[in-house]
């Protein structure tokens, strides 16, 4: 009898999820597996909701953003008493010999419980735009963001400086601040606000102010969304948190760009790219990536290597408990703010 194996996405899309479904699709169906698409993350698997895959046309699938499969935030670890048995009993109801989960820390961390706890036969491929996963040097989706976030910059730079402006770009990052190093750093932007240090107002003013003494008539200031903004010692960015207990974000860039304009007297714009960066076509690292990571992870199934992800190491294609993805976030080391400091006004502690 062949293998039966379940697939969800979870968490927030990514492009690249439907090019890490090829890959894994398209390895296991030349195994002669039956592949079973769960809808919509852990939902799926709550309210059994499936999608034959079997007549997808995997190869032409991967070109495009979004998940086939849809996706959802849903967590079987919120409501544990009654969910995790749905959970199961749709497992055993499907005769699933392994599941594949695809997704960032929520849907990793629910796998990786239930393979601890339950013995699932689970298998994981790390997802997410904010590269904060660990146990892998990257995820796929993270470098299409990025991508999104540069030209933008970019783009910005040209209308900033014909009207002699400060552009303040919101990225995605709650906690980590990947995506706005990497974009803010590849643009040029002038400033760069991260959640791992806090950003103080005062040195970011007195910074761009000697930037315009210099001749400079415009600038561009990167903001991670999460980033704690300090004026005077004192936080005056959000502080309200929400149902999960987690640091609200959100108007980061505006509250940045009223305070530049305030203290400076130079117009100040903000723009938040909020879901422009995890929207759209992936580019071309990301879709052979995920592709790789997607096939890796049919190799663990039909190896029955279970309780592992695949994941990126130098490189290379490797396996690693999904327990190393989930045990703590990876956020910007000092070493890697240090490294690029040269590139960018410091704001950093004064």
């Amino acid at each position: 009898m062949s293998l039966r194996v379940g697939v969800l996405t979870g968490g927030g899309d990514a492009p690249g999820l439907n090019a890490a479904i090829c890959g894994l699709a398209r390895r296991l169906l030349a195994a002669d597996a039956a592949l079973i698409g769960f809808q919509d993350g852990w939902r799926g698997l709550i309210a059994d909701s499936t999608r034959p895959m079997h007549g997808e046309d995997f190869q032409r699938m991967l070109v495009h953003g979004g998940t086939l499969l849809g996706s959802s935030g849903d967590n079987p670890y919120r409501d544990e008493a009654v969910m995790v048995p749905k959970v199961l009993a749709t497992i055993a109801r499907h005769r699933l010999d392994a599941l594949v989960a695809i997704g960032g820390e929520g849907t990793l961390g629910a796998a990786d419980r239930l393979f601890r706890e339950h013995r699932v036969p689970v298998v994981g491929v790390p997802k997410t735009i904010d590269n904060d996963l660990d146990g892998t040097d990257f995820t796929f989706g993270f470098f299409s963001a990025v991508e999104v976030a540069t030209r933008a910059m970019d783009d910005l730079r040209s209308t900033a400086e014909s009207h002699s402006r400060i552009m303040v770009v919101e990225c995605m990052g709650r906690h980590a601040g990947w995506i706005t190093a990497y974009a803010g750093v590849a643009a040029g932007a002038e400033a760069i606000l991260v959640p791992e240090r806090p950003a103080h107002l005062e040195e970011v003013c007195h910074n761009l102010e000697r930037l315009r003494r210099t001749g400079a008539k415009s600038a561009i200031v990167a903001v991670a969304e999460g980033t704690r903004i300090l004026e005077r010692g004192v936080c005056v960015s959000s502080t309200e948190k929400d149902e999960f207990g987690e640091f609200k974000t959100g108007g980061v860039a505006a509250l940045v760009s009223r305070r530049i304009q305030e203290r400076l007297g130079w117009e100040a714009r903000h723009l938040v790219l909020g879901h422009l960066q995890r929207a759209g076509k992936p580019i071309a690292f990301d879709r052979i990536f995920a592709l790789r990571l997607g096939a890796r992870a049919a190799r663990l199934v039909l190896e029955k290597r279970f309780g592992f992800m695949a994941a990126m190491r130098a490189g290379e294609i490797v396996d690693v408990p999904i327990q190393a993805a989930v045990a703590t976030r990876k956020t910007l080391t000092d070493k890697f703010l240090d490294r690029y400091e040269t590139f960018f006004l410091p704001v950093g502690s004064p």
